[in-house]
């Protein structure tokens, strides 16, 4: 085996500069005005971003391995083993489902907004699924585990997930109608914006890009989906528009008074790969041996993560509720009401106090 030659062609693959010294070394500069010039230009730009941001790190010495360790792991051990997965499922539902659409498309630029849009619904449905259902959310967890924002966590996925977000994805889409060529292009626009929004503090301080974050999805808010501040827990599933997180009241803007603390809320490790990896899985198994009954052990497959088959729950919803009503009780505190004895206070608090069946 060569293995320097192998190493060669990682490093060209995860730095994505091999397509641009080709088209440099064959001065076929007419190619940039095409979809793969493009794509050879732009290739480059988010592993350059991400070796200025540890060089950031390092200059004013905020860097820390720990911080880039586990998902860059998880990288390397993905790309052994799912590296074809994603392509073959998508390339198989939309072959299945684009037959049965009732919907022609081409591409065209008026129906690439309209794929864009179908596009950010089918990442909404799946990216929904993936924080509501326990077994999904095993999938996903690895990607929220670590506890540090930067360009290498959008690196860290479990092997599998990858495929079952384009199984919905691109089934959506083909059902929607969008052209082939046209969700090839909105994929490497997607992808690309999808890792840029990972930026943590070491590359962009302020995430929120100016009048962008009036318009689109920025760093900022993908800085409050990864955090697990109670206000902030499953909010901003989109990628870049924000229209599906508008519809379904899912939108969150980030607060000047609540900085994202980032990880997930089971204890866990964030230095242990297995633990990274393989950890919701571990604690879902647990939940199921110990639920009594069939009903149960199924229910903690499907059922939102948090939830208990004795009632105490622990889900996003449940746990921002009881936030809320914490903070509406400080602030009579603060106001001077007289809280629990006052019958206003006390409805107004049971409104949003969480109840056993969460």
């Amino acid at each position: 085996m060569d293995i320097a030659g192998l190493l060669h062609d990682e490093i060209t693959s995860f730095f994505g500069y091999g397509p641009l010294v080709d088209l440099l070394k064959k001065n076929d500069y007419g190619k940039l005005t095409t979809l793969d010039g493009i794509q050879a230009v732009m290739g480059p730009i988010i592993p350059l971003l991400l070796v200025i941001e540890l060089i950031r790190a390092i200059v004013y010495g905020k860097f820390r391995g720990s911080q880039y360790k586990i998902t860059m792991l998880t990288y390397v051990f993905n790309r052994f083993i799912g590296r074809f997965l994603s392509i073959a499922v998508s390339l198989f539902c939309f072959g299945l489902f684009s037959r049965i659409t009732p919907i022609k498309t081409s591409f065209t630029w008026y129906w690439f907004i309209y794929g864009y849009i179908a596009w950010e619904l089918s990442h909404f449905v799946y990216h929904y699924g993936a924080h509501k259902v326990r077994l999904f959310w095993c999938l996903h967890s690895t990607h929220h585990a670590p506890e540090h924002m930067n360009l290498t966590v959008s690196y860290a996925h479990f092997f599998l997930e990858g495929a079952y977000a384009d199984i919905i994805r691109t089934s959506i889409c083909a059902l929607l109608g969008v052209n082939l060529v046209t969700l090839g292009l909105i994929v490497f626009v997607d992808s690309f914006w999808g890792t840029f929004i990972h930026a943590g503090e070491n590359l962009i301080k302020d995430g929120r890009l100016g009048f962008l974050n009036r318009i689109i999805l920025t760093p900022s808010h993908h800085r409050v989906h990864h955090a697990k501040n109670p206000l902030y827990m499953d909010t901003n599933f989109c990628n870049l528009l924000n229209i599906w997180d508008r519809v379904f009241k899912t939108y969150r803007p980030e607060r000047e008074d609540m900085p994202p603390v980032y990880g997930i809320t089971r204890e866990m490790n964030p230095g242990n790969f297995w633990d990274v990896y393989f950890g919701e899985f571990v604690a879902l198994g647990r939940d199921i041996l110990k639920a009594p009954g069939l009903r149960n052990k199924l229910l903690y497959l499907f059922m939102p993560p948090g939830w208990s088959h004795t009632g105490h729950h622990k889900t996003s919803k449940v746990v921002r509720a009881e936030w809320l009503w914490e903070q509406e009780l400080s602030s009579g505190r603060a106001a001077g009401k007289p809280g629990k004895t006052d019958q206003a206070s006390q409805d107004n608090s049971a409104a949003i106090r969480p109840t056993p069946a969460g």
